[in-house]
């Protein structure tokens, strides 16, 4: 493909699962992984980053099974431009049906003074690695990171040696969320004037939201000739997050009018992709986040309300149904049946057997008779429950929590392999007392490495999803649950945890222990 075989096609380069997952706290489980790549599969995302092969050794086993399971998309992983990173990287993708290398180096004075490279030095790193990723890839992708501050006669100069080694795909990242829209387009522009061989390549761009800038930055390379977005789902990634593919998919298609360019993305599937990434990620969707928020829809002024009903374009540029999202008006409570609650797991885009089906109605029922009002979200997080449910060597059975100015105690009842064992503990709060009991019924010798509590629904009756992140001699597992009592919750989030950590310890060769690669491209 080149620059001009079509100048309205924008290719959407999703990396959620590589830069997404890079955010403090999102770190997704093997399954989780194989589930949103090939959701993106399904929506129509060009190419798929799928991870950092040389990482660990689980990301390289994520990275391989999705090369071999994907169906449409390109799927790319990442490497450093050193030679082993890149051989690791074609063994996790080579079995793709379209596989991709991304190799970056940063170029910036900051980022040269890291490796301690002169400019001409790093120009031989930059030549070597991307022609050796050429002669095992046809389709190789080069970035300079924190390409927005290098100096333009040097970035010019390493995007033509990358073309000449055999880059097919130029990517410009905004590392650190430093540029401005004018700013953006003109590098784009530039390069394609000055570098020889420009109009045979794609360019891309790679924008972080530091300055909230991400999606025009975006938009505006596109506009100035860039023909590939990076972007992540509900725009998760390091610090403030990326260019959210939501974003510059609705504003393409929106603004047709001045912005003249198409993309392959099957938006009607965007609502539940973002919904099911907020809950394998732990990281809420807020309520006025552009398009996926749960106030994007949503109209309280009096005003708003009136001219809704009399024609909804007075104050919505797109129709909810443009993303997928679910416009009945099935209202759940404890009242509801379980066709009902099929109804809106359907419209939710959630399709289960009567099983599972009659484990989350009895969920759903214990909850309703706690709240008001069940929501898609307290819903979400109840499959989610569901799904972990099964052959669990933990359980919690009781839980009573006594807090106030005079300290606070927990008494705890769980279930071990089959045995009940009780407790009482004390503690600096009253997740902490419930923690200690877990520690006193079942030693362990790890390392809580995240507690994160955030509530799914609004009112004082909220359903609170807590997530928990352990660590034990490099294996790192999380754990998530929902309750509307946020100890409860707590507990079954660490718990949940505790049971995959176990699950860890049974594995050999294989435990996926995580070594911290970050990238900040």
């Amino acid at each position: 493909m080149t620059q001009t075989s079509d100048q309205d096609r924008v290719l959407i380069f999703d990396t959620t699962l590589r830069d997404g997952e890079q955010s403090p706290g999102a770190t997704m489980s093997h399954e989780e992984k194989l589930e949103i790549a090939s959701l993106l599969d399904e929506m129509g995302v060009d190419i798929i980053e799928a991870g950092f092969p040389i990482a660990s050794e689980g990301d390289f086993r994520a990275v391989s099974e999705i090369a071999r399971n994907s169906r449409n998309s390109v799927i790319c992983g990442l490497s450093r431009a050193q030679i082993p990173d890149i051989d690791r990287n074609w063994e996790a993708i080579q079995h793709a049906k379209r596989p991709r290398i991304h190799t970056f180096i940063g170029t910036s004075p900051l980022h040269r003074a890291i490796p301690n490279l002169d400019m001409d030095q790093m120009a031989e790193r930059i030549h070597e690695t991307v022609t050796h990723a050429r002669n095992l890839c046809e389709d190789v992708q080069w970035s300079p990171m924190d390409a927005t501050r290098t100096e333009r006669d040097y970035l010019c100069r390493v995007v033509e040696i990358a073309i000449k080694a055999g880059a097919t795909t130029i990517n410009i990242p905004d590392t650190v969320g430093y540029t401005a829209p004018r700013e953006s387009a003109d590098i784009i522009r530039m390069l394609l004037e000055r570098v020889p061989g420009a109009d045979d390549v794609i360019f891309s761009t790679h924008c972080h939201n530091d300055l909230g800038m991400a999606t025009a930055n975006s938009l505006a390379a596109v506009e100035a000739g860039a023909r590939q977005i990076e972007c992540t789902i509900n725009g998760l990634g390091e610090r403030a997050g990326n260019t959210a593919l939501e974003e510059v998919v609705m504003a393409l298609r929106v603004r047709n009018d001045i912005m003249p360019y198409r993309t392959g993305i099957d938006t009607t599937k965007i609502m539940n992709l973002s919904r099911r990434v907020a809950s394998v990620s732990g990281f809420a969707v807020q309520f006025n986040k552009a398009i996926v928020g749960k106030n994007a829809f949503l109209h309280e002024s009096g005003i708003h309300q009136d001219g809704v009903l009399k024609n909804v374009e007075t104050f919505e540029i797109m129709k909810p149904a443009d993303i997928g999202l679910n416009e009945d008006n099935i209202v759940l409570g404890k009242h509801s049946g379980r066709a009902a609650l099929r109804s809106k797991l359907k419209g939710l885009g959630i399709e289960m057997g009567e099983n599972q089906l009659k484990d989350v109605f009895v969920r759903f029922k214990d909850l309703a008779d706690r709240k008001k009002e069940v929501y898609d979200e307290d819903l979400i997080a109840l499959v989610q429950m569901s799904e972990d449910a099964g052959a669990d060597r933990l359980a919690l059975k009781r839980l009573r929590v006594v807090c106030g100015t005079e300290g606070q105690e927990a008494e705890m009842t769980m279930v071990v392999d089959g045995e009940e064992k009780s407790v009482t503990s004390t503690g600096d709060g009253p997740v902490d007392a419930a923690f200690n009991c877990i520690k006193a019924i079942f030693p362990h010798d790890v390392r809580l490495q995240l507690y994160q509590v955030h509530a799914v629904t609004e009112g004082t009756d909220a359903q609170a999803t807590v997530s928990v992140r352990l660590e034990e001699d490099g294996r790192i597992v999380t754990g998530q649950s929902a309750d509307t009592d946020t100890v409860v919750a707590s507990v079954k989030a660490y718990v949940h945890a505790l049971n995959r950590l176990l699950v860890r310890r049974g594995k050999t060769g294989t435990d996926a222990r995580e070594i911290s690669y970050k990238d900040v491209s």
